[in-house]
């Protein structure tokens, strides 16, 4: 479709400010991260390195750190079994229930926040904590598996959807057995795919707040949970800002290298 020049015109300007609107938020907080005031103000008294000095050796934002990443990568490892298991079931066979189960297992990311928090947080009580499992570490990481499990799921049942599985049947027919098969072919095909919803897994996990709010017990914090809660303190307000520079780079890392995963298999090994 041909669009006129106004129009291309007018779909740049609102492409701009769309891009505005998002990103130069996340660029004042990350310039406030230098800013030597010790507050919001605006615009900077001058800029200075000493709030990531006092942000380095604060032992609660560390320790916010080292609680978001194992919580990360506990979700992500348990998203990616699941996640995978789940997308060769629904892509492979043919059983009854198929549909609904993909739909199940994607529901929970359209779900509200609060609304996941609230559901497992009552589920928890009710099963685990007659058990002797409280709210705690372990429940986070089940929590975000939760909504993880969807992208590995989305990401590797679009790579087995645009693969064929005559491979597979022709090695098969030479003699190899399904773990054969599935070491040499059937997980480099999508090997890429996995990676990437993992990354992107760990991402969605890492800088979650609402269904960690639900679900960590006392003395559970993550790095958002650790910002939400010094937002409201202006003598931590500096280093508020240097965390938050932080997690958006966490973030913005792993979201980077999934997308290059993606370009890179679906321009360079289409079958």
């Amino acid at each position: 479709m041909q669009l006129s020049r106004p129009a291309r015109v007018a779909l740049r300007v609102a492409a701009v400010l769309g891009f505005t609107f998002i990103y130069a938020p996340l660029l004042l907080v990350l310039l406030n991260s230098f800013n030597a005031a010790r507050g919001f103000g605006w615009p900077p008294s001058g800029l200075t390195l000493h709030w990531w000095a006092d942000a380095w050796h604060s032992s609660g934002a560390r320790s916010a750190l080292w609680t978001s990443v194992k919580a990360g990568l506990g979700a992500t490892a348990i998203s990616l079994v699941l996640g995978t298991m789940i997308a060769f079931a629904v892509s492979r066979y043919r059983f009854f229930g198929r549909e609904a189960l993909s739909f199940l297992v994607v529901l929970p990311i359209a779900l509200p926040g609060i609304v996941t928090g609230i559901a497992l947080n009552t589920a928890f009580r009710t099963v685990l904590e007659p058990l002797g499992v409280g709210l705690g570490l372990f429940t986070v990481v089940v929590g975000h598996a939760t909504f993880c499990v969807v992208v590995v799921f989305n990401n590797v049942v679009a790579r087995l959807r645009r693969t064929s599985g005559s491979f597979e049947e022709a090695a098969m027919d030479l003699g190899a057995d399904t773990f054969q098969v599935f070491r040499d072919i059937t997980f480099p095909l999508v090997r890429t795919a996995v990676l990437a919803g993992g990354l992107l897994a760990f991402a969605l996990s890492f800088d979650e707040i609402v269904v960690t709010t639900f679900t960590a017990g006392p003395g559970v914090q993550t790095l958002p949970v650790w910002i939400f809660s010094n937002m409201a303190r202006p003598q931590q307000a500096p280093v508020v800002n240097v965390v938050a520079a932080v997690l958006v780079a966490a973030s913005v890392v792993p979201v980077y290298l999934a997308q290059r995963l993606s370009a890179d298999s679906a321009s360079g090994g289409r079958i």
